[in-house]
């Protein structure tokens, strides 16, 4: 299997996703850094052949192009049913479950932890200040999110059911780096939000990227 190519940049969450996704598919993957601080990421050539809205990630398979972490994840599950596990089920409503719980992850989320990646963390690479009340505003509703994820997970082992899916793992780089790194703590007082967040994290996908993400920072 030739490998495929994945365009990203070593602290973006998204792009760290689709890295842990190639792992979990067990799909052999380039990375191809693409400096934001730079702006590689609007290289008229990148913009033409990879992403037009001069974004990261990407993936290119074989001479064929996309973007968005989410659609990259279920064209490597489809295309690839036998390798590793299956992560967006068949079935219809268990199918509907996961995407929405992966719109409810997108929307709540990546939308408030993600952004705190940038401010608290992301933000020295580009030699910009903190906005303190955007943080304490994302940070507020984040700590919200965590508190729905307890309810839903005192009832069901993972977030969209009891069997893990993309769901699940598209949560993993954007809550371990505000964990470690921003020094939140999201499972004081839910338990089920540690036993599921414990879990994830310790995934060997995870640690590979992991190593990926050391190296490079």
């Amino acid at each position: 299997m030739a490998p495929v190519k994945v365009f990203g940049w070593f602290a973006s969450g998204p792009s760290l996703m689709v890295a842990l996704f190639c792992y979990e598919k067990n799909v052999p993957f380039e990375w191809v850094s693409i400096e934001l601080p730079k702006g590689a990421q609007k290289d008229p050539e990148y913009m033409a052949k990879v992403n037009p809205h001069g974004l990261v990630p990407a993936l290119e398979d074989n001479g064929f192009a996309m973007f968005e972490s989410r659609a990259i994840a279920r064209y490597l599950d489809e295309k690839y049913p036998n390798q590793g596990t299956q992560f967006f089920p068949k079935d219809l409503e268990k199918r509907a479950l996961v995407d929405s719980a992966m719109y409810a992850e997108a929307f709540q989320h990546f939308n408030f932890g993600g952004n705190m990646v940038f401010e608290v963390l992301n933000k020295r690479f580009f030699n910009l200040p903190t906005d303190e009340k955007d943080v304490e505003f994302r940070k507020k509703n984040l700590f919200a999110t965590y508190d729905t994820y307890e309810r839903i997970l005192s009832k069901q082992k993972y977030i969209a059911g009891d069997e893990l899916t993309v769901a699940d793992l598209a949560h993993i780089p954007v809550s371990y780096r505000l964990t470690h790194e921003a020094g939140l703590d999201f499972t004081e007082g839910r338990p089920n939000v540690k036993r599921w967040l414990n879990e994830l994290w310790a995934r060997e996908s995870w640690q590979k990227t992991r190593a990926i993400y050391k190296d490079l920072i």
